[in-house]
């Protein structure tokens, strides 16, 4: 891992937590329940900021007013010091425009850009930078490019695009490097340190963070960082300091839950996982999950009990 934050003064170095959205029964943000889930994971030593909104936080199922509110809420319920990312999930480049400014009065310390989902069809590079470069002339924060896993297909921009947005739109801080795909996260290592070496790419993929690791990243935006965080945060110290003993140790700790959460099928059960594990160890009231996704099932639950016992999560 490498030992040395990007030249950017604006940095996404260490751990940055992807938090979930609390809900109650009904589906509304349960905002008492939202401000302890985030204070909670703020409190523990090492995190560095948050990742809002993003697909833990359901933020492509929120109003716009919501994903505000969401901010607003981080904001009085964390230190100052806390790096909020808002992710910017909207469809259409105006929509998204809107979605950053709101994001950016809400509070939020840099975007986080999503691929439209319409782009899984296919989208070719000016398309690609004119909506990341549009975003960037109509707010003035930091960017962060999504780099969506290789199965996502054209979502998953290749060099082409990543050289485009890199070399051209300076707004751009850093990389969420979700790859899933060790190659091809070592390909965006590479890339970035040749063409930008001021952008910090932050390794992604919970269940690869040590082999990202190993590669080199400058740290991580995750949501087993909302459910373990005091063990993502070892292993990224260990990284850190080249002792490769004990973050294989973290790595051990962490990759059952891992494999529960997110490579279990199906896989856009994702976040109903990562709200249920934090229901079952009771840091929040309620598992609930904004439709079209649907709650798990009790044969699903009981997988994650199980491993959550298994890891000395639950008493």
């Amino acid at each position: 891992m490498s030992n040395v934050p990007p030249t950017n003064p604006v940095v996404h170095w260490g751990i940055h937590a992807a938090t979930v959205c609390p809900m109650d029964m009904d589906g509304r943000i349960d905002t008492q329940a939202l401000a302890a889930h985030l204070a909670q994971t703020c409190d523990t030593p090492g995190i560095k900021g948050l990742l809002l909104n993003g697909h833990a936080g359901e933020g492509h199922f929120l109003t716009q007013d919501e994903r505000a509110q969401v901010i607003t809420i981080a904001r009085a319920n964390t230190a100052r010091s806390t790096f909020i990312t808002a992710g910017v999930t909207a469809e259409s480049t105006a929509a998204a425009i809107d979605e950053a400014r709101v994001s950016a009065q809400a509070g939020a310390d840099a975007l986080l850009v999503f691929p439209p989902n319409h782009w899984a069809g296919g989208a070719d590079k000016d398309i690609v930078l004119g909506h990341h470069a549009a975003i960037a002339a109509a707010v003035d924060l930091p960017l962060v490019v999504y780099k969506a896993p290789v199965t996502a297909g054209p979502m998953s921009y290749p060099d082409t695009v990543m050289t485009a947005l890199l070399q051209e739109i300076s707004a751009i801080t850093a990389i969420k490097e979700g790859s899933w795909e060790v190659a091809a996260y070592e390909n965006t290592w590479r890339l970035t340190a040749a063409l930008r070496p001021d952008v910090a790419v932050l390794g992604s993929g919970d269940e690869h963070l040590l082999t990202s690791y190993l590669i080199g990243s400058h740290g991580s935006q995750v949501s087993l960082a909302a459910i373990i965080p005091e063990t993502i945060v070892a292993l990224c110290a260990a990284a850190q300091a080249g002792d490769w003993v004990a973050a294989r140790a973290c790595h051990e700790d962490l990759y059952a839950l891992s494999v529960a959460i997110y490579r279990d099928t199906p896989g856009n059960l994702a976040t109903a996982r990562l709200k249920a594990c934090l229901k079952l160890m009771g840091h929040i009231p309620h598992d609930t999950v904004r439709r079209p996704m649907r709650q798990l099932t009790e044969p699903e639950l009981a997988r994650l009990r199980a491993v959550l016992c298994g890891s000395n999560l639950l008493a």
